[in-house]
């Protein structure tokens, strides 16, 4: 008799695709079957996002896509903890014939609603689970979330509304987790959550065991661990909080990958504090300032929201003025974009679409010029570079940098060298070295040296 099977649909960011690894992870403990297809599947499970109407509209499509190939749904994620006009459950709304409807980082409460449509199988031991737990990554990397939830009530956000206050994972349990995964065989983790800064905040920065060594559950300890696993180590989702400034030694050192993932937001004053963001522009300057003089070599990444409510044509240039001296190196610029229940909803000032649609691009066009100086730095160095795929038409390497993250950054072009009869012998996963010949706006060319 064939074990009961399960499809997944994983959609949102990286916090919700770790929720999914979760629920994935307890399927195949207690013996379930996963399936790629809705044919295949006796139920299948939709993981949503709720952040903003785009992505409303799409985990709404995909629940449908589900109920119409299938007919058998249960629903989880951040869409699931949204309320109708009405008060009860938007997807319930929209979508009746759903069985279950949860919240985000929900396992339990999936796993319930599954064993009540469809039983788990007898003999749970059948099909056994690697320790490192059913990812949706490639093999050689993969997120790391190290807590839940959020302290801040930025005005234009409802993540707190839909995943509660910041709730940390203990530095022991992160770091067993984190071991497992390199004794998988992966290279390179990324560590995620809300507010990475802000990690053991709410624990009280209480002291937990890493290897029977007591360690503080706090930022800078969980990163002094993390270095100390022989793989790359990539920071995101970082505030730029004073004690920050702990990590770049590491950087510098070459211990944690020197990148810095910072959600900015905006520059002017008066729109963060209308976003209720924690931090100033003029701060943001000399600490950027301050990181590169310890870590010449860092990388930052950032995103803005161009048109946020009651922002000025003056408070608009003060942006791109900002931009100009930080010289942020991978930058995301996004259209505000009303969210349903968030307070920005309500503020004074609240700018015509294709206004705020002509900053974003102007904030674009500004960067781009940017970028391509931050880009040609790399030309002449030879540097190492983690294998993502092959390219086969193009007859290329897929790679990155240790200043580019999976799917948000550049990529790197890694070509045979034509003067060289040694064929390229990496595969994806393993790291090579490289000389950078060429630059472009995101990209990178490079001629292969060697495996590593």
């Amino acid at each position: 008799m064939s074990s009961p099977t399960v499809g997944f649909v994983s959609l949102g960011c990286p916090k919700a695709l770790v929720d999914s690894e979760r629920i994935l992870t307890q399927l195949r403990a207690e013996g379930y079957g996963v399936s790629g297809s809705y044919e295949g599947a006796d139920l299948v499970v939709v993981n949503t996002c709720g952040f903003i109407d785009d992505a409303v509209q799409e985990s709404l499509d995909a629940i449908g896509e589900a109920l119409a190939e299938n007919g058998k749904v249960i629903v989880t994620g951040c869409l699931g903890a949204k309320t109708s006009e009405q008060g009860g459950s938007l997807v319930a709304q929209v979508h009746p014939k759903v069985l279950a409807v949860t919240g985000p980082h929900a396992t339990a409460e999936v796993m319930q609603a599954i064993h009540q449509h469809l039983p788990k199988p007898h003999d749970p031991f059948t099909d056994l689970v690697p320790e490192q737990g059913i990812r949706l990554t490639p093999d050689h990397y993969a997120y790391l979330k190290i807590s839940e939830g959020c302290n801040h009530r930025c005005s234009f956000c409802i993540i707190p509304s839909m995943r509660g206050d910041l709730v940390s994972r203990p530095v022991g349990e992160v770091m067993r987790e984190a071991e497992a995964l390199v004794k998988a065989g992966v290279k390179e983790i990324l560590v995620i959550s809300q507010d990475t800064s802000a990690y053991g905040v709410d624990l009280k920065y209480r002291t937990d065991f890493v290897d029977g060594r007591p360690v503080r559950t706090r930022m800078t300890e969980l990163v002094q661990e993390l270095a100390k696993l022989g793989v790359w180590i990539r920071l995101h989702y970082v505030y730029p909080y004073p004690h920050v400034d702990e990590i770049l030694p590491l950087m510098a050192e070459g211990k944690v990958l020197p990148y810095l993932d910072v959600p900015f937001q905006h520059a002017h004053p008066d729109v963060l504090k209308r976003m209720k963001r924690p931090a100033s522009g003029e701060k943001n300057l000399e600490r950027i300032q301050r990181w590169r003089e310890v870590c010449p070599d860092l990388t930052i990444r950032s995103s803005f929201i161009a048109g946020f409510p009651g922002e000025t044509e003056a408070e608009h240039q003060y942006l791109l003025d900002f931009l100009t001296e930080a010289q942020i190196d991978r930058l995301g610029c996004f259209v505000y974009s009303p969210v349903d229940g968030a307070g920005a909803n309500d503020l004074p000032g609240q700018l015509p679409d294709e206004v705020r649609q002509a900053r974003q691009e102007a904030v674009m066009a500004h960067q781009a010029p940017i970028s391509a100086i931050r880009q040609a730095r790399w030309i002449g160095r030879r540097v190492q570079l983690l294998i993502d795929g092959v390219d086969t038409e193009e007859g290329c390497l897929i790679a990155r940098t240790a200043g580019d993250a999976p799917e948000i950054d550049g990529l790197v072009r890694v070509y045979p060298d034509p003067n060289s009869r040694h064929p390229v012998t990496v595969e994806t996963g393993q790291f090579c070295v490289a000389d950078i010949v060429d630059s472009h706006e995101y990209d990178l060319e490079a001629v292969y040296v060697s495996h590593q």
